[in-house]
């Protein structure tokens, strides 16, 4: 859908500040058959930095239960408990392409951090477990939360059960994103394991006018570049890719997909950018707010998540 309203330099396009179109989705199999509301409106203008209550303080590692920042909070109320939308983070062993990286980057910021914007920018009710939601993919609770995410697919393995559960949840109406993985070794490691899963199946390059590119909020594919905090800080403000990484071409950002037979999306590979530092970091730096957080990251994973609760 594409809202309208003004076109900025970063090839963004928002609601009109007030705007009154509500869209109304209906959620099929994945999410229970319950309905849910998106006040369009809530979208217009743009994020306020620092929301949590200022520029955040500083990193203290990458490792499972660790923060980088304050924590955002909300409570929902007691009748969707259970009807809500969950960021679902896969743990796995990692392997491929130098054992570089890990399933647990950017954990727990990045993940509770969207689910706040989700909740702030529209009239979704999210999970608001502190904790986040990490499962592997042999969890029998899988099935319950149809989004899952991967980062660092440059060092993923898979088992072959865990292909064997990844084939059967996205072909039921799961999807999965791949972030933060770059050059082509990266990539052909992550392709590799994803084959386990879909041998039959190859990546395509998502085309400019995919719904992910033109749903709430309107997107130029070809300059969502998001590159780590790191990088940026290191770099020129023209670098907006992570040099640091061998094998292949990183400065092009690539969006690729498979899908089931019926045309639907069921795994977007985000590849040669780092959409989890854009959620995780956005409080640590102004200027990578507003250039990366504000205009790329969150716009994409709002479109992202809309379309795969209504595909």
């Amino acid at each position: 859908m594409n809202t309208g309203g003004p076109q900025r330099d970063d090839g963004v396009t928002q609601a009109s500040a007030g705007g009154s179109g509500v869209l109304v989705l209906k959620l099929g199999k994945r999410c229970g058959g319950f309905w849910i509301v998106l006040a369009a409106a809530l979208l217009a203008g743009t994020l306020a930095y620092a929301q949590f209550g200022g520029r955040r303080g500083p990193r203290r590692g990458y490792g499972r239960g660790e923060s980088s920042s304050s924590t955002p909070s909300w409570k929902n109320p007691g009748a969707f408990k259970h009807d809500v939308f969950s960021f679902t983070r896969i743990e796995y062993d990692s392997g491929g392409w130098g054992g570089h990286g890990g399933w647990a980057t950017d954990y727990r910021d990045a993940d509770i951090n969207l689910l706040f914007r989700l909740q702030q920018l529209t009239s979704m009710k999210v999970n608001d477990d502190p904790e986040g939601r990490v499962l592997r993919l042999t969890d029998p609770d899988l099935y319950r939360y149809p989004f899952v995410y991967i980062v660092e697919s440059g060092s993923l393995y898979l088992s072959g059960l865990e292909a064997k559960s990844l084939r059967e949840h996205l072909l039921n109406g799961g999807f999965l994103m791949l972030d933060d993985f770059w050059g082509q070794a990266e990539w052909d490691n992550m392709e590799s394991q994803i084959k386990k899963a879909f041998p039959e199946r190859d990546f395509r390059d998502v085309p400019p006018d995919h719904p992910i590119f033109n749903g709430t909020f309107k997107l130029d594919r070809d300059k969502l570049q998001v590159p780590g905090i790191g990088s940026f800080s290191r770099y020129s403000p023209e670098v907006t890719w992570e040099p640091n990484h061998a094998g292949g071409n990183v400065q092009d950002v690539h969006f690729r997909a498979l899908y089931d037979d019926k045309g639907r999306m069921i795994v977007l590979a985000c590849h040669n950018t780092d959409n989890g530092d854009g959620w995780e970091r956005e409080g640590e730096n102004e200027e990578y707010f507003h250039r990366f957080s504000e205009k790329k990251s969150y716009p994409l994973a709002v479109n992202i998540v809309l379309y795969m609760m209504s595909h």
